[in-house]
């Protein structure tokens, strides 16, 4: 390094000096009352928003090598380029392992910070910025040069292609002239003493390294907007693929090279590697974390699994090879493999907590749920048992396992956490008729499913559908088990279950068959049996909750017309349905009370269907 003590004896250096301008501007946050006989140093001294540059210029004057304050003091004239407290405070965010001008704490960093001072100072002129020009180059006192740029504003362009911008031009001295500036300015003789320490922007970094160059190309080629967001303001993590991770890309996917890919489809793609906020490699842990892709069910974040039981993988196929590359806004850890923009079977696949669900869902072969949840036409809910649920599941029905594991996929819909609501939906499973089974939903405490499942991680996003895993496998309903789901049948339960009643539960519970199941039943609500003046008891009440079953039939709501006298009930009077003009359907119950209100038909059990009605039915008692 330059003996700077020398230089600036035989110069009269002026250091980086900054300024605010002068008292007479009433919006100045930083007010200067200059000074007739003020220096650059001593007017610094006295603005409160040049304490970072008084302090760089003492602790620069640490080394003996150094003498700025004097030089800065000096009889000039000088033009000094000075950047403010901001911009040291950006200076130093970016100088990784620097908290403070503390750490510039040796003789060879007191050094350094003097040269990239000097690189704000020209001595010999006291130069305005109406003197400036566009494109012009000027030589500093380090030694280096600077471009003018002259545009809506002044800027000045570093050896690193930086520019900073000046923010107040033409302050006045006694010994020279200043311009506040945005950023502290970086000489190649800097840069090339903090390579690995001095941080840049994602995009940046990007640039500067050769083994990513399809990635820069590819942010260009993507969106033109990508670059500039990933050299901005905001902290992102990129997994940043390796030019052999595109290159077996494109061809594993039969691109001949970036521009094959549909601009949308590479833009989500990318965005699919970046995720907010700066997670170095010690900050990850086994779990999901959203990616900026916007590639899901309406318009949703997709979800990334990051696995680190051995290593870091991404998604179960993107291995980080070089990890915590820092930069000014983020992290940058490099992987070995492009990752793709995931659906439900590739997020299933990567996880190693749902092995147990791929196993079934492969077993001997079969490929029809792989084929069904890897449509991209369709959006999906799956509830995925976790292996554990599994592993606890009898199978005490000895249900059909394909059955089971379609009872576990809503079609047609991608519900998140937050959308759910106490209802019904329907499942892939169908029952013999090949009507689809309902699933209920309650969110009073979590998220549970037919009154045993609940749900551990919610909002597992992928392109066609969410996942939510579940601790408990969901067999295939009886209509027993809605009853006890839903709240609303509590009323009825309790009638069910009373002192002195038939085992109704074991009843109800019989498959399909079986005799006498089906069953289709004309559930009370808790409503329906407040209404009621007083629940009556013992072979009263066992006759009137036998009057709500019909045995041996499924008849759903597509079965009902208008007129139509249904068969026997357990407790032997049937039911009549009418139907009017607007297609609502209301029941005259065996005693001859009409206007019974159907208000939720097709609760779909395996062993039969639930219609819930307003009013509790009464038989005919004078038979």
């Amino acid at each position: 390094m330059k003996n700077l003590g020398k230089l600036l004896k035989s110069t009269a250096i002026v250091m980086l000096l900054v300024f605010a301008t002068s008292c007479s501007d009433d919006d100045n946050d930083d007010p200067v009352i200059i000074v007739e006989d003020d220096n650059i140093v001593e007017t610094a001294q006295n603005t409160s928003s040049l304490s970072s540059l008084v302090s760089a210029l003492a602790k620069a004057d640490e080394s003996s090598n150094n003498d700025l304050i004097t030089a800065l003091s000096s009889e000039g004239p000088f033009t000094v380029l000075a950047p403010t407290n901001d911009a040291f405070t950006n200076l130093l965010a970016r100088l990784d392992g620097f908290d403070s001008l503390d750490d510039f704490n040796d003789e060879q960093l007191q050094d350094l910070l003097a040269t990239i001072l000097t690189y704000h100072v020209v001595s010999g002129a006291a130069v305005g910025s109406g003197d400036l020009t566009e494109g012009q180059i000027i030589t500093t006192l380090q030694g280096e040069t600077l471009t003018v740029n002259i545009g809506s504003g002044v800027t000045f362009t570093d050896a690193a292609g930086e520019m900073a911008t000046v923010t107040a031009a033409d302050v006045e001295t006694e010994n020279g002239i200043v311009h506040l500036i945005d950023k502290v300015l970086i000489p190649q003789e800097a840069l090339d003493a903090l390579n690995g320490v001095l941080l840049t922007s994602i995009t940046d970094l990007a640039i500067s390294v050769p083994s990513l160059s399809i990635l820069v190309d590819a942010l260009i080629a993507a969106d033109g907007d990508l670059p500039t967001v990933l050299a901005g303001e905001g902290s992102f993590t990129v997994f940043a693929p390796t030019n052999d991770a595109f290159a077996d890309f494109l061809m594993e996917n039969n691109f001949g090279g970036l521009d094959d890919i549909p601009t949308e489809i590479l833009t989500q793609v990318l965005l699919n590697h970046v995720v907010a906020g700066t997670n170095l490699s010690t900050d990850l842990s086994n779990g999901y974390v959203s990616t900026l892709s916007t590639a899901g069910p309406n318009d949703a974040n997709l979800s990334m699994f990051i696995n680190i039981e051995n290593g870091v993988v991404i998604n179960g196929g993107s291995t980080v090879t070089a990890a915590d590359n820092k930069a000014t806004n983020g992290v940058v850890h490099i992987v070995d493999a492009v990752i793709g923009l995931p659906n439900i079977v590739d997020h299933a696949v990567a996880n190693p907590n749902l092995t147990s669900l791929v196993g079934a869902l492969t077993a001997d072969g079969n490929t029809t749920f792989t084929t069904l949840l890897s449509d991209s036409e369709t959006d999906f809910t799956v509830f995925a048992p976790l292996n554990s649920a599994f592993d606890s599941f009898t199978n005490p029905s000895d249900n059909d396992i394909n059955s089971i594991l379609a009872n576990h996929v809503i079609s047609g819909a991608a519900a998140n956490a937050a959308s759910l609501s106490n209802t019904y939906f329907n499942t892939a499973a169908t029952n013999v008729d090949g009507d689809n089974l309902s699933i209920y939903v309650n969110v009073d405490d979590g998220v549970i499913l037919n009154g045993t499942s609940t749900v551990a991680a919610a909002d597992i996003v992928a392109t066609n559908g969410i996942i939510h895993a579940v601790d408990t496998v969901i067999d295939l309903p009886s209509v027993v088990t809605f009853a006890t789901a839903d709240p609303n049948f509590s009323s009825l339960v309790g009638a069910l279950t009373a002192e002195g009643q038939p085992d109704f539960v074991s009843v109800l519970s019989t498959t399909t068959g079986t005799d006498p199941a089906p069953f289709t039943v004309f559930a009370p609500t808790n409503e329906a049996f407040a209404n009621l003046a007083a629940i009556p008891s013992g072979d009263v009440l066992t006759a009137v909750l036998n009057h709500h079953v019909i045995a041996g039939a499924n008849i759903v709501s597509a079965d009902l017309s208008d007129g139509l006298v249904s068969p026997g009930t357990l407790e032997g009077d049937t039911l009549t349905f009418v139907i009017d003009s607007d297609s609502n359907v209301t029941i005259t119950d065996g005693s001859g009370n009409s206007g019974i209100g159907i208000i939720a038909v097709d609760v779909q059990a395996n062993n039969g269907v639930i219609h819930a009605i307003d009013t509790v039915m009464i038989p005919d008692t004078t038979n």
